[in-house]
């Protein structure tokens, strides 16, 4: 029977790795984090925030509105009041279609 190697996915991300996901400062989630209830990262016990893939996705929603959409902060904490449901769903929609494109991208650059 061939030997698979197993995939070891983190169960929790530090600010710093967080913050070089979405190319922006660890300063710029830790406001965010005071701004938006939906942004709740565990604390360990010398105080480090410990970030979740919900966590992470929710930065990247928050990301979305005010950096790609132009949201103002109220914009989008009062967006986000309503229902995130659906704009989760289609940050979802977004990512897939990302890496499918980029895939596509990649497939065409092998091409002769």
């Amino acid at each position: 029977m061939p030997y698979k190697e197993k995939v070891i996915e983190k169960k929790y991300y530090s600010i710093g790795e967080v913050a070089e996901m979405l190319n922006v400062a660890t300063s710029l989630i830790r406001f965010w984090e005071t701004e938006f209830d939906i942004i709740k990262p565990k604390k360990n016990r010398k105080g480090n925030r410990q970030f979740t893939k919900e966590d992470i996705e929710n930065v990247k929603l928050i990301y979305h509105l005010v950096k790609d959409r132009g949201y103002t902060l109220q914009g989008a904490k009062s967006l986000l009041k309503g229902s995130s449901n659906p704009l989760k769903n289609k940050m979802s929609h977004i990512d897939s279609l990302k890496k499918v494109r980029s895939f596509l991208v990649e497939l065409k650059n092998q091409l002769p």
